[in-house]
């Protein structure tokens, strides 16, 4: 168990790692050869150039302007100066909301840990209870609520500390659910036109054995809304072409590595191996090897572009359909199309950046199946995870090491070693363990079938959030105390095991307040320095780049990564509020995490990220829903320790707490969290008529002939053929469709000859 010492190393420790890293980017940063590594976004949006086109042959690659060195904390103030509107308009609102998550662990933090300092720990740590208990404790545990003897009347203050926090809380999350939520329906009213905005995504569309997916779309959306209907456009399966094109890519880059090299050593002819990679195999010309390979992939894909075109199976029942409005697109999207709830399902489009196009090409019917053994296979990981949790934990019990491995105990004895293995490294062990989760996670995600990298990514979040909780929160406490209080466990009777366990929980804060300043401190801190994407860039600048072109395709800006960093913001919110009335000593680490983060996470989204979508904060709702229920968790925390302390009487009082907060949720879900799932048909006509008048002849059709298409097809020259289909111009009052039943459709299909009038002249031709 880690005690004072052990801390103050972890943090002296920590501290020093998150020097280092920001003394490293604050020259690394400065320096001209590396500028397209911290400063990406402006180059992608025109606003910089490279500081080493100009100058002497040493300025291109060393600032030798000592006076900027002077200034090497000035990025902070500088992220900081922007303000939120034009941030916004800078880097999209998705990137404010989300920097808006750390402002209110400040806001929620503040003020309890101020509140914890003055009320809590003074009642914590005047008792001497731990002092003659059999629990193993330290220092630190002292200012626990474990140290209050059982059935004290001093649970009153951390019964009352409990209210205010509740409502303190819940007072903030309402106020930022009504300011974003307020940020959105601006931006949406602000927003210039978006394809998005007049697009429906229409899934399960039903196979007709008279007509082709492309008229089906066509005909039914002429008959259910035909002053609304403009276009659409069917959804090809070009998975294996974009594979094609991807290992294309590949071996380009091979190719022009070896030009490269052979440019700058014309007298040998570079040369490879045809094996795994490169390494076994006959021995063959490196250049022509690639070309050919090249040219085989080339002709490939020319047959599966062909394949496309002329295969009817390769048109899935998925189309992207358009509207003449908002209006008429929020109608549909937001509807039931017919009887059967189960066909003819519409939602919003994703924005064409978003969209997620492997995943368009899996049939609906088995998404059910998918989503059931995802959730199984979920379930395992969790369940096997636990392995690797209980290690970490047992690296923080010296008791254990020396059991496992009796030849360390001299070297676990000695002080320094002892506070370096119980202080830091169980939680950079924790986090090692964690590092491949992300990528995990996201690939179950894409096993599921979501249409939208905003969606995966909100997805696979929601999965990371139940395994940091289950695996990384429960997980630690049961384990950690279990293996710390294992000698009372066996000295005292069953009845007695329960009280030992709520007086151990309390006593886990000192492992994660090393996690903390691990994953916190140094790990924010490194993550401003992006050694990873500044070795790839080099190496790529030296070994591929060409033109100026590919240096602007090597770099790497990144995104915010709201998969992966927001469940780990999410576990701070949750130790904050179950450690606040519990160990208050936890509590100033995670205020400084969430200030630190708040200025390097601004500084990287204003100078680095480039977000690939824009959601209008669509992920707010569930930010709020996991604070709720760290706030619930909490509380029900609170509750069974507080019957393991003999104030069994308080039980009553603290139930009212979940019951009141979550009818609060109930509140904000039910007044909020509409502005962020559907369109107001208010907001959309409003939009509509203004443009219309602002704009009487623009021409919408055009506008969104392409936007949809496939990566894979964008600049080819024969394009069109996957573009939308042209809206229908024959005059005609009733035209038959080419399935065998006695339905009609109203207006012709573009594949039928005949000439008629158009919709609109026909309904009010009937109406007279």
């Amino acid at each position: 168990m880690a005690d004072i010492r052990d801390i103050g190393l972890s943090a002296a420790l920590n501290i020093l790692g998150a020097i280092s890293f920001l003394l490293a980017f604050t020259f690394l940063r400065l320096q001209p050869i590396n500028d397209r590594v911290y400063f990406p976004k402006w180059y992608l949006k025109g606003a910089r150039e490279s500081p080493s086109h100009g100058g002497t042959f040493v300025r291109k690659f060393v600032n030798l302007d000592m006076h900027s060195y002077l200034k090497f904390l000035s990025w902070m103030p500088a992220a900081l100066k922007m303000p939120e509107d034009e941030l916004i308009s800078h880097a999209g609102l998705d990137s404010a909301v989300y920097l808006r998550i750390y402002l209110v662990g400040l806001k929620i933090f503040a003020p309890i840990s101020i509140l914890a300092f003055s009320v809590l720990v003074p009642v914590n740590w005047t008792n001497d209870t731990l002092e003659f208990s059999k629990v193993q404790h330290n220092n630190i545990d002292k200012l626990s609520i474990s140290n209050i003897p059982v059935g004290s009347k001093r649970f009153i203050a951390h019964l009352s500390m409990a209210y205010v926090f509740t409502f303190w809380t819940c007072y903030v999350l309402l106020r930022e659910y009504e300011i974003v939520a307020q940020m959105r329906l601006r931006f949406l009213a602000s927003e210039k036109r978006r394809p998005d905005q007049f697009k429906v995504l229409v899934r399960n569309i039903p196979p007709d054995p008279d007509e082709s997916i492309g008229e089906l779309v066509e005909h039914f959306f002429l008959v259910n809304h035909p002053d609304h209907y403009l276009t659409h456009q069917v959804v090809f399966n070009a998975n294996k072409l974009a594979k094609l094109v991807k290992e294309k890519t590949k071996m380009q880059n091979w190719l022009d590595y070896y030009q490269l090299k052979f440019e700058r050593n014309a007298s040998k002819r570079p040369t490879t191996k045809t094996g795994f990679l490169g390494c076994f195999g006959a021995k063959v010309d490196a250049i022509e090897y690639y070309k050919s390979e090249i040219e085989w992939i080339e002709n490939e894909e020319a047959e599966e572009r062909e394949k496309i075109v002329k295969d009817p199976k390769s048109v899935v029942p998925a189309a992207f359909v358009s509207f003449r409005s908002r209006w008429g697109a929020a109608v549909c999207a937001q509807t039931q199309q017919t009887s059967n709830p189960t066909v003819w399902l519409t939602e919003w489009a994703p924005e064409p950046r978003d969209v997620y196009w492997d995943n368009l090409s899996i049939p609906f019917v088995s998404l059910t199946v998918r989503r059931l053994i995802v959730a199984v296979a979920f379930f395992f990981l969790n369940f096997f995870y636990v392995i690797p949790i209980a290690f970490v934990q047992s690296l923080a019990n010296l008791e254990g090491i020396e059991k496992a491995a009796p030849f360390l105990k001299p070297l676990v004895e000695i002080p320094t070693i002892k506070s370096f293995i119980q202080g830091f490294l169980p939680g950079i062990a924790l986090k090692i363990f964690l590092i491949l989760l992300p990528t995990i996670l996201m690939f179950m995600s894409k096993v599921e079938g979501l249409t939208s990298i905003s969606s995966l990514e909100r997805r696979s979040a929601s999965k990371y959030y139940i395994f940091i909780f289950f695996n990384v929160f429960l997980a630690s406490i049961i384990a950690g105390s279990a293996l710390e209080q294992l000698k009372s466990y066996n000295h005292q009777s069953a009845n007695e095991i329960p009280r030992t366990v709520g007086v151990a929980i309390p006593m886990k804060a000192t492992f994660f307040i090393t996690y903390v300043m691990v994953d916190g401190w140094a790990g924010v801190a490194g993550a401003i320095l992006r050694l990873k994407p500044l070795v790839i860039f080099h190496l790529k600048n030296f070994f591929l780049v060409k033109t100026e072109k590919d240096r602007e395709e090597a770099m790497d800006p990144g995104s915010i990564g709201f998969d992966s960093n927001e469940p780990q913001i999410q576990l701070y919110f949750l130790l904050g509020l179950v450690y606040a009335v519990v160990t208050p000593f936890l509590l100033p680490f995670i205020l400084i995490f969430f200030g630190f983060a708040y200025v390097v996470y601004r500084h990287q989204i204003i100078n680095v990220y480039n977000q690939e979508y824009e959601s209008a904060a669509a992920f707010w709702p569930s930010v709020h829903g996991r604070i709720i229920t760290a706030l619930i968790i909490s509380q029900f925390l609170l509750l069974g320790l507080l019957s393991t302390k003999g104030a069994g009487q308080s039980t009553p009082v603290l139930l009212v707490l979940p019951v009141v907060t979550f009818y609060f949720h109930k509140y904000c879900k039910n007044r909020y969290e509409p502005t962020f799932v559907k369109c107001p048909l208010q907001e959309a006509m409003k939009k509509d008529t203004l443009e219309r008048a602002r704009e009487p002849g623009f021409d919408l059709k055009g506008y969104l002939m392409n936007a949809y298409i496939h990566p894979v097809f964008k600049g080819d020259d024969d394009d069109e053929k996957f573009s939308i289909v042209d809206e229908p111009e024959a005059e005609q009052v009733l035209v038959a469709t080419k399935r065998q039943s006695r339905r009609n459709t109203p207006v012709p299909s573009k594949y039928n000859s005949s000439d008629s009038s158009s919709l609109p002249e026909i309904v009010n031709d009937q109406r007279l």
